[in-house]
């Protein structure tokens, strides 16, 4: 049969396997790289007889992602096995691939601590070291059942008798044998680079109510060298973590034992954050958004009427008052809802775009909440744009301007995927069709590139998701634009047309920060700390040298504080060394020394927060320094700064 491979038509005997067929079409250098194939879009092993009826065969190779996917996934397994031959009668459960790496979830008769990493990893070594190979077995789910039993492996034969297909794969390597669906790498020596990372705690299938397992995470890469960059980040990422830089700039806390996933804002991460918040007003007001607001508590009713009591009430807050029960928003999409329908919309009218930073809660399990990065209780910058069908390309253009303008501002480089129509949908294909064109058309009249993520979209309309890189090269989800055919339907949201009959609008969700919360600790992490002289809390600090200046100081910080910054005045008596390294360890961004000699002056000594020493300014000087500070990151994305 003629099959093609990486565009080239080969005779391919039937009977053959993938390994044979890809060994005859690549060279000896590339074939080696090959870890696995795609017969006509479906994933196999490399020992996998071609199907009859393919047509294409696409390797993959070690460093693609889908081979450094299967290399992680092979290395769970192998760290299964050394998992077994170090600890007689641990019971496996869970082992798969996730962004970073891989993980093993374990029943042991005492949760395993990082002072066991080391021994696994020794061990798995010399499993690596022995080239097992992995071999599929296919077989019905009673053989499965009786194998696992027999082995004793009790979690196993509850995963298999939940599977609804009537057979199942095994897969062997070694002595390690393992429920999955596979494809595997060829053998264990593919599995080149790995290092484990981390233990944990995780409950058998997430759930509180169930036993407590031991969770061992590690990371492999197709070379050592990926490895070692990616180690690099790891431990830039600690000493970037926004939970610790929090509490050393002292902008926020959590008080687990009061409110779980909550945050306490202090003073001044109350103060960043509301920069932040009066800055996104300022800027969709100009934009030609309203600001609106909806309540907390809506009547359950509501709720089943949006499909949210239906598709996703275990992740709501209910309560009771005078026998009505009321839901807690999780969304404000429903609120906008209302405030649309509170008038009879003309054609003329549209669009309407409605903005609200609104506070919502979402119950999140206790064991994934972290940090400011996943919180129960959140405020998002949301919108919901209503307009006729004709303008819907033009407001997907305006919401990709705003996400521009503000990853730019922020100095995020991103990615744009537009995910297109599920199996299961609702709206005609009609619908579909003019709202997937309207998102490619606004991406590529705005200039920009994009991937297509087929099938991924929401079963109520396609989407756009905006993925920022952050500083040291990891990837957040940040931005969505979401169009949707239920809610107007749900809700018999109309405007009068032109030929004054009654027609549906379409509607737009948008979140361009997503969860303030959320994107302050990605920002955190994104300058570790030293935030962009406009948003920092405090923009200087006078620091005297002795008593003798505090007045100067003071009044020095007055005069500052009335242009406009965020300026303070240290005058404790202390060495003048410890307030240098205290502003410095707070990342202020000026620190204006006050000594004899610049009261005489009439100035300060600037010095800035990388230690470069500005010498003698002015108060005026120093004002206009941090003013064009200020303005830099505006600028480049043709916006301005306000200090009032």
């Amino acid at each position: 049969m003629n099959v093609t491979i990486e565009g080239q038509v080969f005779d391919v005997q039937s009977g053959v396997s993938c390994r044979d067929a890809l060994k005859g079409a690549l060279s000896g250098k590339k074939f080696k790289n090959v870890v696995a194939c795609r017969c006509n879009g479906t994933p196999l092993d490399l020992t996998a007889t071609v199907p009859a009826d393919t047509t294409t065969i696409e390797p993959v190779f070690a460093d693609s992602p889908e081979g450094i996917e299967l290399i992680r996934h092979s290395a769970a397994h192998i760290m299964a096995e050394a998992v077994q031959k170090l600890f007689p009668g641990v019971k496996v459960t869970i082992g798969p691939a996730i962004d970073s790496g891989f993980y093993y979830d374990f029943d042991y008769e005492r949760p395993f601590s990082v002072d066991d990493l080391e021994a696994i990893e020794a061990e798995m070594q010399k499993i690596v070291a022995a080239a097992h190979p992995f071999t599929r077995t296919e077989m019905t789910k009673d053989e499965a059942v009786a194998l696992f039993e027999g082995m004793g492996e009790a979690y196993k034969v509850e995963i298999v008798r939940d599977i609804p297909a009537d057979t199942v794969s095994v897969y062997r390597s070694g002595d390690f044998v393992d429920l999955c669906r596979g494809p595997h790498i060829p053998d264990t020596s593919f599995v080149k680079a790995f290092k484990l990372l981390s233990v944990a705690g995780a409950y058998w299938r997430g759930d509180e109510k169930n036993r407590m397992l031991s969770r061992v995470y590690g990371t492999a890469f197709a070379d050592p060298k990926a490895l070692k960059d990616h180690l690099h980040q790891i431990e830039e990422a600690k000493r970037r973590d926004h939970r610790k830089l929090g509490q050393q700039l002292d902008l926020f806390a959590f008080h687990e034992d009061v409110a779980p996933g909550m945050v306490y804002w202090h003073p001044k991460g109350m103060l960043l954050r509301t920069i932040l918040e009066d800055f996104l007003r300022k800027e969709h007001l100009k934009r030609g958004y309203e600001l609106v607001q909806g309540p907390q508590l809506l009547r359950r009713e509501v709720w089943e009427k949006s499909g949210h009591y239906d598709n996703y009430r275990e992740n709501m807050y209910f309560t009771v008052i005078d026998d009505n029960a009321y839901g807690v928003k999780p969304m404000n999409c429903v609120s906008h809802m209302l405030i649309y329908k509170s008038h009879l919309r003309s054609y003329r009218d549209l669009p309407r775009r409605m903005f609200e930073l609104g506070v919502v809660h979402r119950h999140e399990k206790s064991g994934v909440l972290h940090g400011l990065l996943r919180v129960r209780q959140f405020t998002q910058d949301d919108a919901h744009i209503l307009c006729r069908p004709d303008q819907l390309e033009a407001e997907i253009i305006g919401v990709i301007a705003l996400v521009r303008d503000l990853m730019g501002l922020f100095g995020f480089d991103y990615r744009i995927v537009i995910s297109t129509r599920p199996e299961k949908s609702i709206g005609s294909d009609e619908d579909w069709d003019r709202a997937t064109n309207a998102l490619i058309g606004a991406v590529a009249t705005a200039g920009l590139s994009h991937t297509i993520n087929e099938g991924d979209g929401a079963f109520y309309g396609p989407k756009i998701d905006i993925k920022v890189t952050d500083a040291i090269g990891r990837e957040w989800q940040l931005s969505t634009i979401q169009v949707d055919f239920t809610l107007p339907d749900r809700f018999d949201l109309v405007y009068i047309g032109q030929d004054g009959e009654r027609h549906r609008p379409v509607m737009v969700h948008r979140a361009i920060l997503g969860s303030l919360e959320r994107f302050i600790g990605v920002l955190t992490e994104h300058f570790a700390g030293a935030f962009p002289t406009w948003i920092v809390p405090v923009q200087a600090r006078l620091l005297t040298v002795t008593d003798a200046q505090n007045d100067f100081a003071m009044g020095a910080r007055d005069q500052l504080v009335a242009a406009g910054l965020r300026v303070e005045a240290d005058t404790r008596n202390e060495k003048l060394g410890y307030k240098v390294r205290e502003a410095q360890l707070e990342k202020i961004p000026y620190i204006l020394v006050v000594g004899d000699k610049e009261v005489e002056a009439g100035g300060v000594n600037v010095r800035l927060r990388n230690g470069e020493n500005l010498g003698l300014k002015t108060l005026a000087e120093v004002a206009e320094m941090i003013r064009a500070d200020c303005q830099e990151p505006f600028k480049r994305g043709g916006m301005s700064y306000s200090f009032s």
